[in-house]
């Protein structure tokens, strides 16, 4: 009887022990989907901002965290990386290694009038950077609009639309996902509505 309560005691352990790995290796698998989908993320969201190169960058997820590397022409190319990244849901925080590699820039007789307007452009560009990033994401994201046939311009916070879409009402919820997007002034749009036959042709 001792002896068969043993076998139970010992038999009930090892279930316990492999059911724990059991759930440790479905954790494990579970936070590396989840960093993969942050990297697939991280990936397409740089592609599709024109303001960067994104070849020139390389990210790297582990455990929430996004590791920027690589190389960017100006500060603000790398502050607007990180701001991009930081963005995406799920990311916990972003480790910004890249490289600045500037190019060189004519000054006027002062040496500095066209460094301020540099200066400026860029913080405005960045701005309108994120901008575009934040509306052709969401609109990509939506499942009641085709975001791929939609081009989003940004300029000192202006938002213009152009592209096609396949009902009147798909065009106004393109414009009001494109008003609901921070720092967004004003939106105009000039989308062809075309049956979904004609876009696929």
């Amino acid at each position: 009887m001792k002896r068969s309560l043993l076998s139970l005691v010992v038999a009930g352990t090892l279930t316990t022990a492999a059911y724990a790995g059991d759930m440790s290796s479905e954790n494990d698998w579970e936070k590396n989907a989840k960093d993969a989908w942050i990297d697939g993320k991280a990936e397409a969201t740089l592609l599709f901002n024109g303001n960067l190169d994104s070849f020139d960058i390389n990210t790297d997820v582990k455990q929430g965290e996004v590791i920027l590397t690589g190389k960017v022409d100006t500060s603000v190319d790398k502050k607007l990386a990180e701001e991009l990244i930081a963005n995406i849901e799920g990311v916990s925080s972003v480790d910004n290694q890249l490289s600045i590699v500037e190019k060189q820039m004519t000054a006027d007789a002062d040496g500095t009038d066209e460094m301020e307007e540099k200066a400026e452009s860029g913080l405005s560009s960045l701005t309108d950077a994120k901008i575009a990033t934040v509306i052709k994401t969401r609109l990509l994201l939506d499942s009641d609009i085709s975001g791929f046939d939609i081009d989003v311009d940004v300029t000192n916070g202006n938002v213009m639309l152009t592209g096609d879409v396949e009902t009147d009402a798909m065009r106004e919820l393109a414009v009001e996902i494109a008003k609901n997007a921070d720092d967004v002034i004003g939106v105009q749009e000039d989308l062809e509505v075309v049956s979904r036959t004609a876009m696929t042709q």
